[in-house]
């Protein structure tokens, strides 16, 4: 493999290490090392794409690995506050709720067999919802009267991206 080749999966590697901070989400319970932990996995999830971009070397595989790291961190970080009584049941769901409803439409797309296959990106509504995710960490952490108001913002943020990504992907299917 040449220095190029390894270059190029540089995002990938990048994108696998929320994996890694997942674990150590777990692994830590000091408040200030998990704010730590949430601000690699933000750190890392701007960068990979960004590098991906930048150097064109984005593909599908790339593109679903992050995906899929991002989802990892999250559930993790959020089972690890419910199990610790940090959010509560209702502020879990509500946590997870866009991640939830898009994997079920995913599900629900690849069951039908009229459904044309589309082409599944990222897209700023589901990018604010990430975001709101990373700061509602950071608010049970450290600002637990503002976690509230955290858990509305990705709500309503989960609603509009549900309904986002269900638009354009409706959208792209039509001839």
């Amino acid at each position: 493999m040449g220095a190029r080749t390894s270059f190029r999966s540089l995002p990938n590697v990048i994108s696998s290490s929320r994996v890694l901070l997942a674990a150590g989400f777990v692994a830590v319970d000091r408040p200030d090392a998990r704010i730590g932990l949430v601000g690699l996995a933000a750190v890392t999830d701007v960068l990979d794409g960004w590098l991906a971009r930048r150097a064109n070397w984005i593909s599908r595989s790339g593109a679903l690995l992050d995906a899929f790291a991002d989802r990892v961190f999250v559930l993790v970080a959020v089972s690890t506050f419910l199990f610790t009584g940090s959010l509560s049941t209702i502020g879990y769901f509500v946590m997870i709720s866009r991640d939830l409803l898009t994997a079920v439409g995913f599900l629900v797309a690849r069951a039908v067999p009229w459904l044309r296959p589309v082409q599944f990106k990222a897209r700023l509504a589901g990018k604010l919802v990430t975001v709101l995710q990373m700061l509602t960490f950071v608010a049970i952490l450290r600002f637990p009267p503002a976690v509230d108001w955290f858990l509305w913002g990705v709500g309503l943020a989960s609603i509009v991206a549900i309904a986002d990504y269900t638009w354009s992907l409706w959208l792209a299917r039509m001839p």
